[in-house]
């Protein structure tokens, strides 16, 4: 589902005050040449996780979900010097793709690549001790979303910011798809997140070059807010 005025109304907001510039293009470019799903954040959504990491004082991101490190040179980017991003994709092909972008954007000593499916690698962090995270943002396959937005959890700390994409699928979210894996995950996950105390959430409907979707934001709590 799209529109061009939305389309036009994200090209007005992305010119005028998140231009992109050759490390972001390239990364765009790159990702289509090798074959990418194109799904990789708008420009604009990518300054919102830049704004979102930078408010938020982050040193210490997870990224679940790399596709060609778009998103992950927009958060990186927010990170001081001695900052670090891990983030963790499936396919071994879109990770290269990704090492190269980052590495082109002058990010490689910041960001680490890690490549194999999120639930075995998210383990490895907990057991290396690579959290707490100060921002988790996850972008990967919806129909594991409540795993991802769980681990999320363990490696974060009271105010952490969990960032989810994707979570209104067209609108669809609202009712029960059984035969969409897709969202009976996304709805798993907001579940388990109404559930969750530690956890203070809200979710938004966007519209733009990238159709009709939406973000769920939470922050972790100690219990005691």
């Amino acid at each position: 589902m799209t529109n061009p005025q939305w389309i036009a109304v994200d090209d007005y907001f992305t010119g005028t005050i998140a231009p992109a510039d050759e490390a972001l293009t390239a990364a765009l470019a790159d990702s289509t040449a090798a074959g990418l799903p194109e799904i990789a954040v708008a420009p604009n959504q990518g300054k919102l996780l830049h704004l979102l990491a930078a408010t938020q004082g982050a040193r210490n991101v997870l990224e679940i979900g790399t596709l060609g490190g778009y998103s992950t040179i927009w958060l990186a980017r927010a990170l001081p010097a001695d900052g670090r991003l891990i983030t963790l994709e499936y396919e071994p092909a879109h990770a290269d793709v990704a090492r190269a972008n980052i590495a082109r954007a002058g990010l490689d000593k910041v960001v680490e690549v890690r490549t194999g499916a999120a639930l075995d690698t998210l383990p490895l962090l907990e057991t290396e001790g690579a959290g707490p995270f100060d921002l988790v943002f996850i972008d990967a396959d919806k129909v594991n979303n409540p795993h991802y937005v769980a681990w999320a959890l363990k490696l974060s700390r009271p105010g952490t910011l969990i960032i989810v994409d994707n979570v209104v699928r067209n609108g669809r979210v609202a009712t029960e798809h059984p035969d969409d894996p897709a969202i009976t995950g996304t709805r798993a996950m907001f579940d388990l997140v109404a559930a969750e105390p530690r956890l203070d959430a809200t979710a938004i409907q966007t519209v733009g070059t990238k159709g009709y979707d939406g973000l769920l934001l939470a922050r972790v709590v100690d219990g005691t807010e």
